[in-house]
């Protein structure tokens, strides 16, 4: 049912481990899968295909559009995959802390993130169609509106950019920004177990 991959798979945190893929969003992304699929029982793939590294180096200019034909080829082969998701994490300023108490655990902000293929100074971006905008919004916005009932503080604004990220692979594809580098690995596996009972909520509906 659901599909979670990073397209900048080098994303770290403030006591990440150097090396230790656990401490990274890759790690943080396995823990989203273990939750989704052992507590939930809601078929998750994992993918931790690597995008912006190019030739041993950090290199972001490329990850969306090597990792597109990769996505592409999974949900080709796995049809029954209903939602896409592409885990990040924020980067801020160094004196920011992206954090929120729920029920007494220090736990990571996320912020669902939308492309829109259209740009205000030029209108629509032909070379980047995507036909599930409305889609991509509407799936942000429940679960938007969903992590606000039960978990209230848990989210941030959702953020408007005006390129595609890949969201024209899937009608429900989340985009995440979850925490920043100023977060801690364990806030971040909070964060998770908060996102994973929210998707558990909008997908049991």
């Amino acid at each position: 049912k659901v599909l979670i991959y990073h397209t900048h798979s080098q994303e770290t945190f403030a006591d990440s481990v150097p090396g230790d893929v656990n401490t990274s969003i890759v790690g943080i992304g396995a823990y989203l899968a273990e939750l989704l699929n052992n507590t939930y029982q809601i078929e998750t793939l994992h993918h931790q295909g690597v995008y912006d590294l190019i030739d041993g180096k950090l290199d972001r200019s490329m990850a969306y559009q090597l990792a597109e034909p990769e996505i592409t080829k999974i949900l080709q082969e796995n049809p029954s995959i209903q939602v896409v998701i592409d885990l990040h994490r924020d980067g801020v300023a160094e004196g920011t802390h992206l954090v929120t108490d729920i029920g007494g655990k220090a736990t990571a902000q996320i912020m669902f993130f939308n492309g829109l293929s259209r740009s205000r100074a030029n209108g629509e971006i032909s070379y980047l169609p995507n036909p599930y905008i409305e889609e991509n919004l509407a799936f942000s916005l429940q679960m938007q509106i969903a992590a606000a009932e039960k978990y209230p503080g848990f989210t941030r604004h959702i953020y408007l950019r005006a390129y595609r990220y890949n969201m024209h692979l899937a009608p429900r594809t989340l985009l995440v920004e979850a925490g920043a580098q100023t977060n801690t690995v364990e806030e971040m596996r909070n964060a998770m177990e908060i996102l994973a009972d929210t998707l558990d909520c909008v997908l049991t509906e």
